[in-house]
């Protein structure tokens, strides 16, 4: 019988941050990617960038303390590290484009097994899409690490053979953060990098419904 616990969105968030490398320079995407922000390890220099034209975010302001002149491209508020800059939208975008960013966070739909991903639409009638910057910096950023729920709330798994939502880009995606797993994704297919205590390699295997080498 399974005895294994999920990650919460702040286990995820920490977990997330544990393998942000000192002096990166990273943007963290819209949804639970910004709680990254919240969890760097002390004494590491992170420079968080955002695409409406921000370097050097800091943590989520302390309740009353927001500063509404100040926020990230999620719209939610942020502050302001020592040396942070403002710039144009436009410098911003040739930062993403550039390849300038080490690292990118981004929510996803769906991952292929080989990193291809889909993360601005579903597809579906009526549904808004939302591609912001995302295809900017899933093949500018040096590296394009996701985050999210390893199951949709229907229980489908996001991580899939091939994706059938609107793709973002190609083969962009390295790693997937999971609340059940962490999985590098290759041209050979998923590698397992971690699980939660308790879920065995079987059992996931199992969920995602794809091979996943050890």
């Amino acid at each position: 019988m399974s005895n294994y616990q999920k990650r919460s969105k702040t286990e995820l968030a920490q977990r997330v941050a544990q393998d942000i490398f000192d002096g990166a320079y990273v943007n963290l995407g819209i949804g639970q990617p910004t709680l990254v922000a919240n969890h760097l390890p002390a004494g590491r220099e992170v420079v968080l960038h955002s695409e409406n034209g921000i370097l050097g975010m800091g943590p989520a302001p302390a309740a009353g303390q927001e500063d509404y002149d100040l926020t990230n491209a999620g719209k939610q508020p942020v502050t302001l590290l020592p040396g942070g800059s403002f710039f144009h939208h436009a410098d911003s975008f040739a930062m993403m484009r550039g390849g300038h960013l080490d690292i990118c966070v981004l929510g996803a739909f769906q991952v292929s097994s080989t990193g291809d991903l889909a993360n601005w639409s579903t597809g579906e009638p009526g549904a808004i899409p939302a591609v912001g910057g995302a295809m900017d910096l899933a093949v500018g950023a040096k590296a394009t690490w996701v985050m999210m729920d390893l199951l949709t709330k229907t229980g489908e798994c996001k991580v899939v053979e091939e994706c059938s939502y609107p793709l973002t880009g190609l083969a962009c995606v390295k790693r997937i953060y999971t609340d059940l797993c962490t999985l590098e994704c290759t041209p050979d297919g998923l590698r397992l990098i971690d699980t939660v205590p308790g879920l065995t390699h079987a059992e996931l295997e199992s969920i995602v419904g794809l091979p996943i080498r050890q």
